[in-house]
């Protein structure tokens, strides 16, 4: 019995034995095993910018710009209205037709102003016929005070007699050309040339003096009335180009300031300033809304860089680079902030050469001496 429990033992301890040998094993293999893994861990990091990540510094030009806005009106514009009452026969125009200087617009009825001229015209004749007896008798009794028949009174009666008459005359022809006036205002004309832009009358109509009948606007030349805040006044100048964006048209508008009012407007700082625009294509219309850039100050050719390019970190200004293919932190000094080619830029005074590689946008903290790729978008080669 002995003899069995020793066979057991032994055999018990040749498992345990074995089964350490093989742990053993296994753990020798997984060291040997993540040991020839560390290597790939250690694969050095790699920054990749597109090319449009990234700019050239090169001379250009930097200007500051000041934003205006407003809408545009027509430099030339009027209202036309009835200067006589009268019944409408006619009216010769409607919104949107263009107009000369002269044009009849409307015709009235002329019955009541014929028959007010030919009166005048009889109280005229009148009058004429009058002055003529009175100028016979004035000259027959200057005869007869010469030859002593009649006294110097009598004379004088006579003269005032031709003066009282002379006067009635020319008032009969006053009345005459004011009733012809009135015949002519029965037909209404355009004062300007343009376009019709409103119209309040129609056929059949009685209108009274002062009646608004038609707006004309002439749209080759607009004008924008733009607020612009105290602090800035001083940079506009009459004369001053500027470029505007007015809304709906694809395509910039040029103009310049030609006026500038003198005080401010009530219940605001600012000072309106008048911009003048040129409508050579007809494509601008009264009303449109417009926005407007003047050119406070200007720098040719010199070196720029986006602004979103530039950081500001623990007082430092600076911008990441490329250089042989590593990424470096430059620090630089700022001239002038504005717009370059359409583009929000600021000039470089110092730190960068021309050609130097910007990274062009804010891309979070970098870290210098990182190698760096270009790489090519998808599809492209």
């Amino acid at each position: 019995m002995f003899k069995r429990r020793g066979i057991w033992i032994v055999a018990l301890i040749l498992a345990i034995g074995t089964g350490i040998v093989v742990m053993k094993k296994k753990t020798a293999g997984n060291g040997t095993q993540s040991a020839s893994k560390q290597p790939a861990t250690m694969v050095a990091q790699v920054l990749e910018f597109l090319p449009t990540d990234v700019v050239i510094v090169a001379n250009s030009d930097v200007r500051k710009l000041l934003s205006l806005s407003g809408a545009l009106r027509p430099y030339s514009q009027a209202v036309v209205k009835a200067k006589v009452a009268g019944d409408v026969l006619e009216v010769l125009v409607r919104e949107g037709e263009a107009v000369q200087p002269g044009q009849i617009l409307v015709k009235m009825d002329t019955a009541d102003y014929d028959s007010r001229l030919e009166q005048a015209r009889g109280s005229l004749a009148a009058v004429q016929g009058q002055l003529e007896i009175a100028r016979q008798t004035r000259d027959n009794n200057k005869a007869l005070l010469d030859k002593a028949f009649i006294s110097k009174n009598a004379y004088d009666n006579a003269s005032n007699q031709y003066a009282i008459a002379f006067a009635n005359v020319a008032t009969a022809k006053g009345a005459v050309a004011v009733t012809q006036k009135a015949l002519a205002d029965t037909v209404i004309r355009a004062p300007i040339a343009g376009l019709i832009s409103s119209r309040s009358v129609q056929p059949g109509e009685k209108v009274s003096p002062d009646n608004r009948l038609f707006e004309v606007v002439d749209l080759r030349v607009l004008e924008m009335e733009a607020p612009v805040p105290t602090q800035d006044i001083g940079s506009i100048k009459i004369g001053q180009q500027v470029q505007l964006k007015i809304e709906g048209v694809s395509t910039p508008v040029s103009g310049k300031v030609i006026r500038i009012n003198p005080a401010t407007t009530v219940g605001s700082r600012s000072i309106m300033a008048y911009i003048q625009i040129v409508n050579q294509d007809g494509v601008l219309r009264a009303g449109m809304f417009g926005e407007a850039e003047l050119v406070v100050e200007q720098k040719t050719g010199v070196l720029s860089v986006p602004q979103t390019a530039v950081r500001n970190e623990d007082g430092k200004t600076f911008v990441y680079t490329i250089e042989n293919s590593v990424l470096q932190q430059k620090q630089v000094s700022l001239g002038l902030q504005g717009d370059s080619n359409g583009i929000a830029s600021v000039e470089l005074v110092s730190g960068l050469s021309k050609d130097a590689v910007v990274i062009k946008n804010n891309l979070g903290n970098l870290r210098a001496g990182i190698p760096v790729k270009m790489i090519q978008p998808a599809g492209k080669v």
